[in-house]
């Protein structure tokens, strides 16, 4: 499990001046916690931090956890010296959440205490915003990375936002731990496309495994009849296979399909980006001309698989399948501006898992700008809130495109292909222009929800920026 880090600060001088302050702040800090272990994540906890001394034992501690990012809870008004030490030693994001008990106190019943050293004691129990500028004052100057959560402690908006972040700071550990694997080459002449893997690997982690054709034809020329039946069986769970696909074809696309799972097994691969042309009629031509529904039934169980060799649009989809909204290989289509819509799509691996109705597998005559022909996957994504990502390699380095709009009903083309409708709310011409000033590659990552709010959150972690459009 993901771990991430929750310390809370105080300051010791009032503990001895009012009565059973302590014990509250801690009793709100155990009910952080247990919140938090509920998001999925291991919760290293170091306590209350109430003087330079415990700064140094909690910063060694959470060190020794290896923590992704780590939560610094205001309990209450406490000196920035406590601070400093513990996000120094860490170097990783802080998540300040300044939640006070409740919403609103009760005012008519705080000032009727007629005792103004008890009523002090209850203002210091909910005046977690007093340190916060002082904590941010020192943490810009220092260099410090973070972000605030503020709320009250029954906040759901607050609740939500601190899930994002746990959420975030998993996906940042799963590409960290990504094998991604690289077959074949890129298309040829698509400048666009290309990458610089050790930017790849330096901002994600991510290992870049490099993958040879002969290997993948030595899996598939050992593929059992058996095999080959049982994937067959697969294909027609996940898909609609249309009539008139030819059972030559179908045999053709499951013996590859079972030679693409062992590549993966034994790569340990946990996505893929892959091309190929070779001379015509070549046996990896074969191979390449049948991968389709085989990386397509990978890319749904969330091993995203990108044509064209496209390894930052593998990146992207590995991101939004990490965070659970799918991630469908995706390029620009067409423009319909009577329906203000734009129109996106690929002939390449979809994911299965967001679509809106059945897949369907489907034969194609040609692979248009491709070698050869054969089965394809006609589908559109689900209809309601989209999220588009792409990871862009620009002139300053990597970062993380977003925009947030709603697959629409309409309709589409019918070419065996994956296309859907989508509008988005600064309209479908304002979205093309500055989107494409971004300078992404054409390619893009497509999930479903609007996610944009927990991208920023995971550019925040690895220390990236995100551009988002709409």
């Amino acid at each position: 499990m993901t771990k991430v880090g929750l310390f809370g600060i105080g300051l010791d001088t009032y503990w001895a001046q009012f009565d059973g302050l302590l014990g509250n702040l801690k009793a709100y800090q155990e009910q952080i916690k247990n919140k938090i272990d509920g998001f999925g994540v291991e919760v290293a906890d170091a306590g209350m931090v109430d003087n330079p001394v415990k700064a140094r034992e909690a910063a060694d501690y959470l060190k020794s956890q290896d923590v992704e990012i780590v939560f610094l809870y205001v309990s209450t008004y406490a000196l920035s010296s406590t601070v400093l030490p513990v996000a120094q030693k860490l170097k990783v994001p802080v998540v300040i959440l300044n939640l006070q008990p409740v919403a609103e106190l009760d005012y008519e019943a705080f000032n009727k205490l007629g005792d103004r050293g008890k009523m002090t004691g209850v203002w210091l129990e909910h005046c977690q915003a007093c340190s916060v500028p002082e904590i941010a004052s020192v943490f810009n100057r220092s260099g410090i990375q973070y972000d605030f959560v503020t709320g009250y402690l029954q906040d759901e908006e607050a609740w939500r936002e601190i899930e994002a972040w746990t959420e975030a700071a998993r996906v940042a550990a799963a590409m960290r731990n990504n094998r991604l694997g690289v077959l074949g080459h890129y298309y040829g002449g698509m400048l666009d496309v290309y990458t610089d893997l050790t930017k790849q690997s330096a901002v994600f982690g991510t290992h870049i495994e490099l993958l040879e054709m002969c290997e993948l034809k030595k899996y598939r020329d050992e593929v059992t009849d058996v095999e080959v039946q049982s994937k067959i069986q697969e294909f027609h769970a996940a898909f609609e296979v249309a009539p008139e696909c030819e059972t030559y074809e179908i045999e053709r696309a499951a013996r590859t399909s079972v030679a693409l799972d062992k590549l993966v097994k034994n790569r340990n691969l946990g996505s893929m980006a892959y091309y190929y042309e070779g001379e015509s009629g070549n046996a990896y031509e074969n191979i390449v001309t049948s991968v389709i529904a085989g990386n397509t039934l990978l890319t749904g169980k969330n091993i995203p698989v990108a044509g064209e060799c496209e390894v930052k649009n593998a990146q992207a989809m590995k991101i939004m399948a990490e965070f659970g909204a799918g991630g469908s290989f995706s390029e620009f289509y067409l423009m319909d501006f009577k329906d203000d819509v734009v129109m996106l799509g690929h002939d390449g691996p979809a994911h299965f898992a967001i679509a809106e109705g059945r897949v369907r597998l489907v034969p194609l005559p040609i692979y248009h700008g491709k070698p050869g022909k054969g089965l394809s996957i006609q589908m559109s994504v689900k209809h309601g809130p989209v999220t588009l990502l792409s990871v862009v390699e620009g002139k300053d380095g990597v970062f993380l495109l977003v925009a947030e709009g709603e697959s629409v009903a309409g309709p589409v083309l019918e070419i065996g292909n994956t296309n859907s409708r989508y509008r988005f709310s600064i309209g479908a011409k304002r979205f093309m222009n500055e989107w494409s000033k971004q300078g992404p590659a054409h390619h893009c990552a497509i999930g479903v929800g609007h996610i944009a709010d927990k991208i920023e959150k995971l550019g925040n972690i690895l220390g990236i920026e995100t551009v988002k459009v709409c």
